[in-house]
């Protein structure tokens, strides 16, 4: 009989944390969809990431007797949460592990627009030296509206505002200065900023929050920027907005479905830009950062007290 607790990794963390786990570890680990049902059975503790969430859920689904498990993604869901909460499952998520690259991301992506840059990499493919900037805006003096406010956004709004951007955000509970708007509130306040960034989590509550009425009362000249999840707009509508030039760009890191149809309008047109769901990817720390995460976590799940970065299952954030 043995006292351990016995925990799954996927194989990419071992380099990272096998040397610090404590003795009452028995760690199993996997490289791919099969090899994580099989450890799933027996085990207490499990980090079961995988590029597709429907093997992660499956994984997951399979482990009857977890307790805790963790993932370095911050969007959970395809993750069966009703399970979790069913089964009594603590979920620990990443929220916060990419934060720094997403929203610097989302600042190259206005520059990007504003400054045309996309024009000048066509010129230089041509050989072609431009007489005039294609584009001519600035940051400074533009008003940006950003819904959703965790880790990422509060980072965006930062950065922004050392830029000379105003930015307006939308929280739960509002403010006399105006600055934060309530959720009943931003919809009627769309017509007065040059951006719209969304950072919400893929929540029922967030589906489709930008559909076709939130994109007709936007101004001619905003740019719609999401780095949430492509559920969170209404795609088609989306398309046909782009298409009579009703706003003038979408910057597009997250679409529905992904990955992005070869076929698909939004690949072709020239005022939506796709960028393939990189954000969170172009960085170097964002593994490192999990497993100290995870290692922390790991310490307080020993000793009985709360874990860092629980996911509430009924919000889905």
């Amino acid at each position: 009989m043995t006292n351990k607790t016995i925990a799954t990794f996927p194989a990419f963390a071992r380099p990272l944390i096998e040397a610090q786990l404590p003795e009452w570890i028995e760690a199993r680990w996997f490289a791919n969809r099969a090899e994580a049902l099989a450890a799933g059975p027996g085990t207490e503790i499990g980090w079961f990431d995988m590029v597709k969430k429907p093997a992660m859920a499956q994984a997951v689904e399979n482990a009857t007797d977890l307790k805790w498990l963790n993932s370095l993604y911050a969007g959970v869901d395809g993750l069966p949460l009703e399970l979790l909460a069913e089964r009594s499952v603590v979920l620990t998520n990443g929220a916060g592990l990419n934060s720094v690259t997403i929203a610097e991301y989302v600042v190259m992506g206005m520059l990007n627009i504003a400054k045309g840059y996309r024009a000048v990499v066509h010129a230089q493919q041509r050989h072609e030296w431009l007489a005039e900037a294609p584009g001519t805006s600035e940051l400074l003096g533009s008003r940006a509206l950003l819904l959703g406010y965790g880790a990422i956004g509060q980072l965006i709004d930062a950065r922004l505002q050392a830029f000379g951007v105003e930015v307006s955000v939308v929280r739960r509970a509002p403010d006399a200065s105006g600055r934060a708007l309530g959720p009943d509130q931003w919809r009627a306040r769309l017509g007065e900023f040059d951006w719209v960034i969304l950072a919400v989590p893929a929540t029922p509550a967030t589906a489709r929050m930008i559909g076709a009425p939130e994109l007709a009362a936007m101004k001619p000249s905003a740019v719609l920027l999401n780095i949430a999840r492509g559920s969170v707009i209404d795609q088609e509508a989306l398309v046909e907005t782009l298409k009579a030039r009703r706003i003038a760009a979408a910057f597009l890191d997250v679409t529905d479905p992904e990955p992005l149809p070869p076929g698909h309008p939004l690949w072709s047109l020239d005022n939506a830009h796709v960028t393939m769901h990189l954000s969170g990817r172009s960085q170097t720390t964002m593994f490192r950062r999990a497993a100290e995460r995870f290692l922390e976590n790991l310490a307080r799940y020993r000793a009985g007290l709360p874990l860092r970065n629980q996911v509430d299952l009924a919000l889905g954030y």
